[in-house]
């Protein structure tokens, strides 16, 4: 083990050898290429700023297609609405009108000749005297109102 020197006898280096490389091979693909009429290394010369306005026209389109959809999915929603009110309006009064049909018809078949008369009968104080009407007992319903 050497002792701390301020001088270097040599310079840091970095030998780095790539493991998969063959530029024989690099050359024989890029002569090919070119008799082939196509470049494979490079689509095109270099502008500055290539790389910057196809990033900036690529996240344009992105936010276009993006508010495009949003755009879509609000009218489908608009017309969802239209359609169930249109709907709603067509058919509610059909439908309450069919239910009070059926309540009536059901209900005045369904009740029982006995119960018609029973609340006839306790409804009707034609043949009640005064007395026995005084003699009746009296409810009593709480005020729960107050008068402002």
């Amino acid at each position: 083990m050497g002792l701390f020197s301020p001088y270097k006898r040599h310079a840091n280096k970095f030998n780095y050898i790539p493991r998969y490389y063959d530029p024989a091979k690099e050359e024989r693909e890029q002569r090919r290429a070119e008799l082939r009429g196509e470049r494979s290394d490079q689509e095109g010369e270099y502008t500055p700023g290539k790389y910057i306005r196809t990033q900036r026209e690529a996240r344009e389109a992105r936010r276009a297609d993006s508010q495009a959809r949003g755009n879509r999915s609000i009218w489908k929603m608009v017309l969802g609405a239209a359609l169930l009110l249109l709907l709603i309006a067509i058919l509610y009064p059909r439908l309450a009108d069919a239910f009070l049909r059926a309540r009536q018809h059901g209900s005045a078949s369904q009740t029982p000749e006995w119960v018609a008369r029973e609340a006839e009968s306790a409804l009707d104080q034609r043949g009640i005297s005064d007395v026995e009407w005084q003699a009746q007992p009296i409810t009593v319903v709480p005020n729960d109102y107050t008068e402002e």
